[in-house]
């Protein structure tokens, strides 16, 4: 009998090597999850909560991937793709755009207008040309996003002028 055998699949060592770096990037997350301190007032969900789930998501996609890479890789798929479009650069600015608006008007503006940009900026990257329906829809979103942080959770997010004018109209004062 000769030594030949059967031989499984080629593993695709960089399909692999993305899986294991997922994992070690949901097993850090975990790690600083669990050094997160936490104080005896939180009764059910405290500042660990979202920490854990991203973690969790991270380490069920990492094993996922390396899963994958053990049955022979998803690159492969990509590299079969020959008709891909171009890069569409507008579309590109308008993300990197959206992105730099939240992170420049944050501070001086408060979170909703600073996310209503963001989404604005983002809604014409994918497409969208209705400006006015995107900024209406995107003020709603991010004041209730706002609130519920502010008045469920106790979390102040970035108050700004709108903010100041909604808690000035409910009777609260805008903290300083």
């Amino acid at each position: 009998m000769s030594g030949g055998g059967v031989a499984g699949p080629r593993v695709p060592w960089p399909d692999l090597a993305a899986g294991l770096f997922v994992v070690v990037l949901g097993g850090l997350a975990l790690w600083q999850a669990l050094v997160i301190p936490t104080s005896p007032i939180y009764a059910q969900v405290g500042p660990k909560a979202v920490p854990f789930v991203v973690a969790g998501g991270l380490l069920l996609l990492g094993a996922g991937l390396v899963y994958e890479a053990l049955r022979g890789g998803w690159s492969h798929e990509l590299e079969e793709v020959r008709d891909a479009p171009p890069v569409n650069w507008r579309a590109f600015a308008l993300l990197l755009a959206g992105l730099l608006a939240n992170l420049l008007l944050i501070v001086p503006l408060g979170f909703s207008l600073a996310a209503t940009a963001q989404f604005v900026l983002v809604a014409a990257a994918f497409g969208s040309r209705r400006f006015f329906r995107d900024a209406a829809l995107a003020l709603v979103l991010t004041l209730a996003t706002w609130f519920l942080f502010v008045q469920l959770l106790g979390v102040n997010i970035g108050a700004g002028v709108l903010e100041g004018l909604v808690l000035r109209a409910l009777g609260q004062e805008p903290p300083s």
